[in-house]
């Protein structure tokens, strides 16, 4: 379980692909801290550490999540939004985060908004997933690469973001353009909601 709240980004330093498996081994300040088994959300995706070595560590993303998410589109030096599992015993400074990404989005728009960032993203429309839960609402929560993050504006398809510049700078909310396919994962409580009005 996550809270949304990224506590730094990672860099790709390998990537192997095992038949349908990729091995992903980044780089970043807490790799001392980890441990082997260890849940670890990459852009949003929980991954566990399987390997640590020389300052680095390694996670292995299995084909499903590859399909689901952006990770097979991952390069040697992209910098990924990495968030240890949460802790029980302090604040929830986000919202309840799975680690599990329900679908990827696409940068449709960006805007200034004096001094923040407005980022739209677009996904599929599908009328029968929307009844499951996968939709966005107004002031509600949803996660992008693994950032807690409010809704604004959601129509049936699309949702704005708006990102302040210590998110910007320190998420790689920084490399994202027009283009840039995201992760995202709904809030878990609308789909509970949805389930339940669908019995």
């Amino acid at each position: 379980m996550f809270s949304g709240i990224i506590e730094e980004f990672a860099t790709v330093v390998a990537i192997k692909k095992d038949r349908e498996n990729i091995d992903f081994t980044l780089k970043c300040s807490f790799v001392d801290e980890l441990s082997i088994d260890q849940s670890v959300a990459h852009n949003g995706v929980c991954l566990t550490v399987v390997g640590i070595k020389d300052g680095t560590y390694t996670v292995t993303a299995m084909k499903e999540t590859l399909d689901r998410t952006n990770l097979g589109l991952l390069k040697v030096g992209d910098k990924v939004n990495v968030e240890r599992s949460m802790l029980m015993n302090g604040r929830l400074d986000g919202h309840i985060v799975q680690g599990h990404v329900d679908e990827t989005a696409t940068c449709i728009a960006m805007a200034d908004a004096d001094g923040s960032t407005y980022f739209t993203f677009e996904y599929p429309e599908n009328r029968e997933m929307a009844k499951k839960g996968y939709f966005t609402v107004d002031k509600g929560s949803v996660t992008v690469n693994g950032v807690s993050l409010t809704v604004c504006n959601p129509t049936s398809n699309t949702f704005q973001v708006a990102i302040i510049p210590y998110t910007f700078e320190h998420t790689n909310f920084c490399d994202i353009q027009i283009g840039t396919v995201v992760n995202l994962e709904f809030d878990i409580l609308g789909k509970y909601i949805a389930r339940l009005q669908s019995l």
